[in-house]
């Protein structure tokens, strides 16, 4: 059960890496959109933390707070980055941009930090 716990944590990570880094390279350019590789990391961090959180949920201890925050910004980062790539906009508002960044960094500061 271990090897299963950190490769689905494992994946978690590259997904989280996906999102950020289309971001990062998206702001570098100065395009501000939302590219294919954006929405697969979401995609891939919202199955793997979906599947890590049921995990979670069997042991005593786990933490229901931070599974419940935790899921609720994904879903909103998700709806954040899919709706402009589904609707294949060349470029976002400059706010939804800087929010999705921030809401990036809050995701993985609550997953650190909490």
């Amino acid at each position: 059960m271990d090897l299963v716990h950190l490769v689905l944590r494992y994946l978690h990570l590259l997904g989280f890496a996906a999102v950020f880094g289309g971001w990062l390279v998206s702001w570098l350019s100065r395009k501000f959109d939302f590219n294919t590789a954006m929405l697969y990391g979401i995609a891939v961090q919202l199955a793997t933390g979906i599947v890590l959180a049921g995990l979670a949920s069997v042991e005593p201890d786990a933490n229901h707070a931070k599974i419940g925050v935790k899921s609720v910004l994904a879903l909103l980062l998700a709806v954040m980055i899919a709706v402009p790539v589904w609707k294949k906009r060349d470029r976002v508002a400059a706010g939804h941009f800087w929010a999705t960044g921030a809401l990036i960094a809050v995701t993985a500061g609550v997953a650190v930090f909490w």
